[in-house]
């Protein structure tokens, strides 16, 4: 019923290809760039980022984006140090975006 109403008959992928022509070769605009982590970042520049977190953190929850804005660094920089922060178990993440000291 269909074909007679002008549907075309689909039986393969290179069916629609054909139908709907090629895909569009992407773009550099949808290419998706994901960097490596700094290696040069030297032990002693962790050790006093990791410094500046924990002096600016308490026992009271902190906003993570008002850290951010307390240490002048953009999150891609501190966001790596919270995580290492929190495996050794000496800041916990609360709900809400919020950081504070582990107890």
């Amino acid at each position: 019923m269909l074909i007679r109403d002008g549907g075309t008959l689909v039986r393969t992928a290179e069916d629609v290809i054909e139908l709907i022509g090629t895909p569009a070769s992407p773009t550099k605009t949808n290419e998706i760039r994901i960097e490596p982590p700094d290696p040069t970042r030297s032990l002693v520049v962790m050790s006093e980022l990791h410094g500046e977190i924990l002096l600016r953190l308490g026992p009271s929850p902190v906003a993570e984006d008002q850290l951010l804005r307390d240490l002048r660094l953009p999150a891609r920089d501190v966001a790596p140090e919270l995580v290492n922060l929190e495996l050794e178990g000496r800041i916990v993440r609360q709900s809400g975006g919020l950081v504070s000291l582990a107890n």
